[in-house]
């Protein structure tokens, strides 16, 4: 399920979504202060072009804490809220429960990205 879940997901956004977020990527990692952004940035397009099979393990100490607070503010909670109800969305169908579970864990993601790892 995974191979075939990457594929559809893959054809049917993953690959427009992972490429804005290597784009916007590239533009953080421009000034030396938008690195911290423009990696995590990296983070979510791996996700994004293939979720199924990735499991993300949360982790870090206080610098990483600290990180997450300001991303939350900034730009956390807008993009959790969009892939949690793109998830919701998907999950009122069967077929698309699959895919609303991934859009969950990108949301989850998207709360606190510093400190965590994508496997």
């Amino acid at each position: 399920m995974g191979c075939f879940g990457n594929i559809l997901w893959f054809i049917c956004g993953g690959f427009v979504s992972g490429l804005g977020w290597c784009a916007a990527g590239c533009l953080w990692c421009i000034t030396i202060v938008g690195i911290p952004v423009g990696l995590q940035c990296f983070k979510f397009a791996s996700l994004s072009f293939w979720p199924f099979g990735k499991e993300v393990r949360y982790g870090g100490g206080a610098g990483s804490m600290l990180l997450n607070i300001i991303w939350l503010i900034v730009t956390g909670l807008p993009m959790a809220a969009g892939s949690a109800l793109m998830g919701a969305l998907l999950c009122v169908t069967i077929v698309g429960i699959p895919f609303g579970l991934q859009h969950f864990k990108i949301a989850k993601l998207a709360l606190m990205p510093f400190g965590s790892e994508i496997f």
